[in-house]
């Protein structure tokens, strides 16, 4: 197959994935607008088309394979996205030493599909079943037997296709918050589609996807995907280097650094790769790859400060190393570079005025409408004149989209796991620029773990709260911390429930105003929380984001 031939297949995977978008959207959603699946997932796959028509007549299989992955790292958008990203990077991996073969038979598309499952579940910290990585594995599994019956190309393609569908409509006996809402998951759904449209365009066949509500229930009500792979790793050196080796065993490498340690990392292709791994062993880890390789900017820190002497002489060493690493990096200016610099993620243009004003040096735009994509992060981390960068997500659906940049760039990033803007302030009004990198990112994470994230909104559709209530399209709700807890008439008495769940214990009430909220209900509702809270400090400013009046934190 010549390189130029990819790009009917892959047109065709996306355009089937742009075509159902919104119906993925609507499997696995809040009754509220948001940066879906769907959405992600479209969008990830519109960059690799964007990629590979970009290339050369001439081009070789090997140009393709990078511009997908490539392609399809920088435009990843969200959880989803990301997910996605890695899958097509593992088949990219799994076709690799095939490049000069004449066509794909069903041995190689077996090969392939199993590299995708070992990239795509190596991306995320804690695998849940019944999501988009059970469907990819159930594909590959169903390439595996059809290699093993000896099925021509077409008859295993078709298999894996249906089995997509099958697996699919297995998800909710997996994951009980599928059962509950009854529907499957939509990543699941998505990656189904995705695969549909790339077979029926090699085969030749109509693409003619299942409709949705075959997969659920008459009522469908809301499913929450949420893969939380973010956890405070107990090893006490933070390793990471480049290595450069034409010959490191992939596969080998990733189960050593596993047996040593945690949040091990091991991205990017032969000869050139990048690697993180927390650790107590860190020499152990370098003389690993030394003898695989040439190691390179390598950085050890210390995640435990144990004493300010300690702590003191490590920050001396970091920022020395830091200056010679941005000294070879042709992205950074030495010279002038500020220790650290601050990233975050704003929902609104008066959040980014509250953000710049406490000191974030870049602010992308983004939130729940439209999640910026990792090309986003890499180009923000990349503006900062800075040796070392923290990172605010500000969005639990775009921290993997940040957490995957931290790890493309050579200077070091952290990601803190912020899931709203006010969860940021929190952390901005923790950080002590005087202070070392380590201590301020411990010091944030601490911050963080102390607040409490509410907003008001209005269903644009039917669904169901936590509690099993019914939610009405056009009703007001009240969601904290991820869950719809509060369904009412009014935007008022909507907030005063909810700050009455997430403000006992606490001290001082955050209130980020919508853009659609005017200034004159905006002060008559905070004038009726400071009579009912009186001991409670309230925040109020006007936010300006779209969809949600009010975005509210307590801490």
């Amino acid at each position: 197959m010549k390189s130029n031939e990819y790009l009917p297949y892959i047109a065709a995977a996306a355009h089937a994935l742009f075509e159902h978008k919104e119906e993925i959207n609507r499997l696995n959603v809040f009754p509220v607008p948001d940066g879906d699946t769907g959405t992600n997932m479209s969008l990830t796959l519109e960059t690799v088309v964007r990629e590979v028509s970009k290339l050369p007549q001439n081009a070789t299989i090997a140009e393709a394979r990078k511009a997908i992955t490539h392609g399809s790292l920088m435009g990843a958008r969200g959880n989803s996205g990301v997910i996605t990203s890695q899958i097509l990077r593992g088949i990219c991996e799994g076709i690799e030493k095939y490049d000069d073969n004449q066509g794909f038979d069903t041995a190689i598309i077996a090969e392939a599909l199993s590299r995708a499952v070992e990239v795509a579940f190596g991306a995320v910290r804690k695998p849940v079943e019944g999501t988009i990585l059970t469907v990819l594995r159930d594909c590959a599994d169903a390439a595996s037997r059809a290699a093993d019956e000896g099925l021509g190309r077409d008859a295993a393609l078709q298999a894996i296709s249906e089995e997509a569908f099958a697996s699919v409509r297995r998800t909710p006996d997996l994951l009980p918050i599928l059962k509950e809402n009854n529907v499957v998951d939509a990543g699941g759904f998505g990656l189904a589609i995705l695969i549909k449209g790339f077979i029926d365009a090699v085969t030749g066949s109509t693409t003619i996807v299942p409709d949705a509500r075959l997969f659920m229930h008459p009522e469908p009500t809301v499913a929450i995907e949420q893969v939380d792979d973010w956890e405070e790793g107990e090893y006490l050196y933070c390793t990471e280097f480049l290595l450069k080796s034409q010959d490191i065993v992939v596969a080998e490498a990733i189960v050593f650094l596993e047996g040593i340690g945690d949040c091990e990392l091991l991205v990017g292709s032969h000869p050139d790769f990048k690697v993180h791994v927390h650790t107590n062993e860190p020499g152990t880890v370098l003389s690993y790859m030394t003898e695989r390789g040439q190691v390179s900017e390598a950085q050890i820190h210390n995640m435990r400060i144990q004493s300010s002497q300690r702590s003191e002489a490590l920050h001396g060493e970091q920022a020395a190393s830091g200056q010679q690493a941005d000294a070879r990096d042709d992205k950074a200016s030495p010279q002038n570079a500020k220790p650290i610099g601050l990233v975050a993620v704003r929902a609104g243009p008066g959040t980014q005025r509250i953000l710049e004003s406490a000191g974030v040096d870049y602010v992308v735009r983004g939130g729940q409408t439209m999640n910026p994509s990792t090309k986003d992060f890499v180009d923000a981390i990349y503006a900062i004149n800075a040796e070392r960068v923290i990172l605010f997500p500000n969005n639990k659906n775009i921290f993997l989209a940040a957490k995957a940049a931290a790890d493309l760039v050579s200077k070091e990033v952290a990601v803190i796991p912020t899931i709203s803007v006010p969860q940021s302030f929190a952390a901005l009004f923790a950080c002590d620029l005087n202070e070392g990198f380590e201590h301020n990112v411990e010091a944030m994470n601490e911050a963080i773990e102390e607040v409490r994230s509410a907003e008001v909104t209005t269903a644009i559709k039917d669904a169901k709260a936590a509690d099993g209530s019914d939610i009405k399209e056009g009703d007001v709700i009240g969601i904290v911390d991820g869950s719809i807890d509060v369904i009412g008439p009014d935007i008022g008495d909507v907030a005063m429930q909810i700050i009455d769940i997430i403000s006992k214990g606490a001290d001082v009430l955050t209130i980020l105003a919508g853009k659609d909220l005017d200034e004159e209900s905006y002060e008559a509702i905070v004038e009726r929380i400071e009579e009912a809270y009186p001991d409670l400090e309230v925040d109020a400013q006007r936010g300006d984001q779209p969809l949600y009046p009010l975005v509210m934190a307590a801490e």
